[in-house]
C-alpha cells in the first residue's frame, strides 16, 4: 500500500504496538481500540485495510514472543535457504529483484561526479525516503523514528560528494515495485567487500523466516565476525528490499534495526501475516 493514508495507518500500528507491550494479557477488541482513542468499527477497518486480517489475530503477530517463536518455527541457515525458498507455499513478493555493486572508483571516491535522485513516499511502514541512480534504487530509509532530516543526512552521508536531487517522477516505477510487491527491481549497491558479502547473505533469506547474526557470519566464511555482521547489517543502505530486518539475536531478542525497532517489529508481523494467509 502506498496511497497517503498509509503513514497515518503505520502510526496507528506502533500505538497498538506500545499498547500491547503495556498490557499484562492480550487486548480486546474494544480494548485496543479505546487505548488508541478509536471506535471498535473505524479500528477494525483501519488495520485489516493495512494488513488483511483482524487486529484482534494480528496481535500474536506485534508481540515481542513471536519473534522468539520465529527463531524456534521459521529460522532458517543460509545453507538451506534455497530450498526453503522452493518449498514455500506462498510468497510476499512477485518481485524480480536484481542487483549490482557500484564500482571500486565510486566507492574510494565517495561517490564523486554521482548523480543521485531522492523522494519521499508512503509505505506499510510509514514515510519512506528513496533513491536512486540512473542503474537502480541505491537506498531506502524509513522516517517515522528518526525524522526526514536525520534520514536525508544519514543516506547522504553515504557518498558525500555525490549530487543530489529531490526527484520524485525519476523513481516512481521502482517505488511501485518496492512497495507494491511485484514487477522488476534493480539494486545499485555501495558498500566494502565485507559489507556487500552480508547484504548478499540477507537476500537469500526467505520472506515469513528469520536467520542469527552468527549464521550469517558462519554462512560468508567469518564465523567469529558476529560484531562485524551486526555493524554491517546496520549499515544496509536498502531497507526492506535487502532485508536486515529478518536477522535477530540467537537469543531470540530484536537485535537493533538503524530505522528505529518499532518499524522492525512491524516488517516481520506483516511479512508473517501475508505468508501465513
Amino acid at each position: 500500500m502506498t496511497n497517503r493514508n498509509s503513514d497515518q495507518i503505520y502510526d496507528l500500528i506502533v500505538d497498538a504496538i506500545r499498547a500491547i507491550d503495556k498490557a499484562e494479557a492480550p487486548l480486546s477488541l474494544n480494548q485496543l481500540s479505546a487505548e488508541l482513542g478509536l471506535s471498535p468499527a473505524h479500528f477494525q477497518r483501519v488495520f485489516s485495510h493495512w494488513v488483511g486480517i483482524s487486529p484482534k489475530r494480528y496481535q500474536q503477530y506485534l508481540t515481542l514472543e513471536y519473534c522468539k517463536n520465529l527463531l524456534r518455527n521459521k529460522h532458517t541457515t543460509l545453507e538451506t535457504s534455497n530450498y526453503v525458498n522452493l518449498s514455500s507455499s506462498s510468497r510476499l513478493y512477485d518481485l524480480f529483484i536484481k542487483w549490482e555493486a557500484m564500482t571500486p572508483g565510486n566507492f574510494a571516491s565517495e561517490g564523486h561526479n554521482l548523480k543521485i535522485n531522492y523522494a519521499w513516499t508512503p509505505s506499510p511502514f510509514g514515510e519512506a525516503l528513496i533513491m536512486g541512480t540512473n542503474k537502480g534504487l541505491c537506498g531506502v530509509a524509513f522516517t517515522s523514528e528518526v525524522g526526514r532530516e536525520a534520514a536525508l543526512k544519514d543516506m547522504q552521508a553515504r557518498w558525500q560528494k555525490a549530487s543530489f536531487k529531490q526527484n520524485t517522477k525519476s523513481l516512481e516505477k521502482w517505488r511501485d515495485a518496492a512497495f507494491g510487491g511485484s514487477g522488476a527491481l534493480a539494486l545499485n549497491i555501495i558498500g566494502t567487500p565485507f559489507q556487500i558479502k552480508v547484504w548478499e547473505a540477507l537476500l537469500k533469506i526467505p520472506s515469513g523466516y528469520v536467520t542469527t547474526y552468527s549464521d550469517i557470519a558462519l554462512y560468508i566464511g567469518h564465523p567469529k565476525a558476529n560484531r562485524a555482521v551486526g555493524t554491517a547489517v546496520g549499515r544496509n543502505p536498502i531497507s526492506w528490499l535487502i532485508p536486515c530486518h529478518r536477522a535477530l539475536r540467537k537469543s531470540g531478542m530484536l537485535g537493533g534495526y538503524h530505522w528505529g525497532t518499532y518499524i522492525k517489529r512491524s516488517m516481520l508481523a506483516y511479512e508473517g501475516v501475508k505468508e501465513e494467509n
